[in-house]
């Protein structure tokens, strides 16, 4: 995600409307986590946060539930059965049928038709308990340990303070193995397809707690970024995510690459390229410093980036200097994918666009 502070502003707006006088009887309010989301005319040019391919269908989710999809490179769209109407913040599909989205109150959703149907697999009033009990264990196993007894209190913390935490980002490598990244060091491991999830705070290198913005794969590593320059990577051998130097120490919202390169951008217009696995970063320079919300790797190989004002950036080759794209329309970016037929959908606070690609 682009920017946290507009969740911020989202959560302290839905806490006022919840406690002005006249609005709802409390014996007729429904939670949003059981809320399904209303289909919608307006959809389409609603606020959206992320856009991904299943197969050849594209899916787009946003706020209030609202999921999309297309099987006509996005010229026309539906709108898919979700069972909860809170904001949905991102989606991953490794395969064309199974997909996840993650969002606001500690939301996974999960879908086995390509996104046209959604079940919940985890909400916020859960999760604090999942952590709780799953450090617990530990703690009682290891008393010695004071780690285990600190993870644990976070648990309790997230069950005492509910289903406020937001998930920011997901990827899944197959059916079965995937990741729930988001707030405050929240993340979630599971191996079997989000039947269940296990805690892996004890498993990244994050003291401060700072926010997991991105989680994605590029080829064989997969890679972990946040606020404040965090940005991890697992390793295969500690089984843990650690720390790699950039250098750059502001927030980083995606991380995006190919096989043996990966790209992580972020705030005014901050781009880092590597070609070692981390070990060492060259920047992409360009015309502006307004922050990157969006990235891909496009059918030939190179990268495009989106600002959050719309710009397009085209970094070609081994190049270390990104073109700004001229553009006749521009809409602030919030996720952007290339559609079978090569044509760019990018989403955001206006709904979805297409655009040629150049």
């Amino acid at each position: 995600m682009c920017s946290y502070n507009n969740k911020i502003l989202q959560l302290a707006l839905s806490a006022l409307l919840t406690l002005l006088p006249g609005l709802a009887q409390a014996t007729s309010y429904v939670d949003v986590l059981d809320l399904p989301a209303k289909p919608s005319a307006l959809a389409l040019r609603s606020p959206l946060l992320d856009v991904t391919r299943a197969g050849e269908r594209l899916v787009t989710v946003g706020q209030r539930g609202h999921i999309l999809y297309s099987d006509d490179a996005g010229q026309s769209w539906q709108q898919a059965q979700v069972p909860v109407s809170v904001d949905l913040n991102a989606v991953h599909f490794p395969t064309p049928q199974q997909g996840w989205a993650v969002g606001n109150d500690g939301v996974i959703l999960h879908s086995s038709d390509a996104g046209a149907t959604w079940s919940k697999q985890l909400d916020g009033r859960q999760i604090g308990e999942l952590v709780l009990k799953h450090y617990s264990a530990l703690a009682a196993a290891e008393p010695a340990n004071e780690q285990w007894a600190s993870l644990a209190g976070e648990g309790q913390r997230l069950l005492d303070e509910g289903a406020d935490k937001p998930f920011l980002d997901v990827w899944f490598a197959d059916q079965h193995t995937g990741y729930a990244v988001g707030v405050f060091n929240l993340i979630l491991h599971t191996r079997d397809g989000g039947r269940s999830w296990i805690p892996f705070q004890d498993r990244t290198e994050n003291p401060q707690g700072l926010h997991l913005n991105a989680i994605n794969g590029t080829g064989d590593a997969l890679y972990m970024a946040g606020e404040q320059g965090l940005l991890r990577k697992w390793d295969t051998t500690l089984e843990r995510f650690i720390a790699l130097e950039t250098p750059y120490q502001g927030s980083f919202f995606g991380i995006t690459g190919k096989p043996g390169e990966v790209l992580v951008y972020g705030l005014r217009g901050h781009a880092l390229r590597s070609q070692d696995g981390g070990a060492s970063w060259q920047s992409l320079s360009g015309e502006l410093q307004i922050s990157f919300c969006a990235a891909l790797v496009d059918t030939q190989g190179r990268y495009r980036l989106f600002t959050q004002a719309g710009h397009q950036l085209l970094a070609s080759g081994a190049q270390n200097t990104l073109q700004l794209l001229p553009q006749t329309q521009q809409a602030p970016v919030a996720g952007a994918v290339q559609a079978a037929n090569g044509s760019l959908i990018l989403v955001g606070a206006r709904g979805v666009r297409s655009l040629p690609a150049e």
